[in-house]
């Protein structure tokens, strides 16, 4: 059915940009000033360093797999460094 000729349906578009990014503003305030994102990451990065430490032989092979399939983050650049 093609909308543009019935007259009973009528095009309707909203930008929801400024939403979008007043709802950012929001979740940021939220957090407070004591929040520290790069701490949060380096928090994460040595639980991962924890969690994935002392792996034997086997586990190791599997953790590789998993993480080349994408299934498990690796060590690329951009990451946390574990400080």
């Amino acid at each position: 059915m093609n909308q543009a000729r019935d007259p009973d349906h009528v095009d309707f578009t909203i930008d929801l940009t400024l939403e979008e990014a007043r709802r950012r503003a929001e979740v940021v305030a939220a957090l407070g000033p004591d929040w520290d994102p790069v701490a949060v990451l380096r928090e994460e990065q040595a639980a991962h360093d924890l969690l994935y430490s002392g792996l034997d032989e086997e586990q190791l092979r599997m953790h590789s797999m998993l993480v080349a399939a994408g299934v498990l983050p690796g060590r690329e650049p951009g990451r946390a460094a574990s400080h």
